[in-house]
């Protein structure tokens, strides 16, 4: 299936204000993977899919991701669901089998330890896309035109004190991903 096609299907699948979203997605990956050497193409895949499950009722993610044994920990946070379900679709839904791929839409909302570039920049964009609004997405912007990870690292810190702040649940490999992506950027920084 080529990316006119999967468009098509999300397209299809969400709600103009979503599908909006996910376009905005698209584009920034696509910057994003010129601007830091990934590969363009799974970057543009992995975004247009990112979302595919996003609007489904809680009770349509907790029953899919039982079905396709996801991983129960994605079961405690319930918005963070539709990432590994949509990874898990891909292959019958677009015809997908790419690991690099699914895994860029597995953990766009999550991250994880060891993230790749491809997940760097698939996750971020997410975080950037055009139509976002957001108090930190200005500044987060300007950092992602220069370094990837700070961009990252600084996203998950506003991410989890967003969610402190309202006294909502964090996901605990979202803690992870961030430590060991400013591990690194210290790390950087005194050589």
């Amino acid at each position: 299936m080529n990316e006119l096609e999967i468009k098509e299907i999300i397209r299809q699948t969400l709600s103009p204000r979503r599908f909006q979203h996910v376009s905005g997605v698209v584009d920034a990956a696509d910057t994003l993977a010129h601007r830091y050497g990934v590969d363009v193409e799974k970057a543009r895949l992995a975004a247009w899919i990112h979302d595919y499950a996003r609007e489904w009722p809680v009770d349509k993610w907790y029953e899919t991701a039982k079905q396709r044994g996801i991983d129960p920990t994605y079961l405690e946070v319930a918005e963070m669901l539709h990432g590994p379900i949509a990874a898990s679709m891909m292959p019958e839904v677009f015809g997908i089998e790419d690991e690099e791929i699914a895994d860029a839409v597995r953990y766009h909302t999550s991250g994880r330890v060891g993230m790749t570039p491809l997940e760097k920049v698939v996750c971020l964009a997410d975080y950037i896309e055009a139509g976002r609004e957001y108090p930190a997405v200005h500044e987060l912007r300007k950092q992602a035109e220069v370094d990837l990870d700070l961009a990252l690292a600084s996203a998950f810190d506003n991410t989890i004190r967003f969610l402190l702040d309202k006294k909502q649940p964090i996901f605990p490999v979202t803690i992870l991903a961030r430590n060991e992506l400013w591990r690194a950027l210290k790390d950087r920084r005194t050589l």
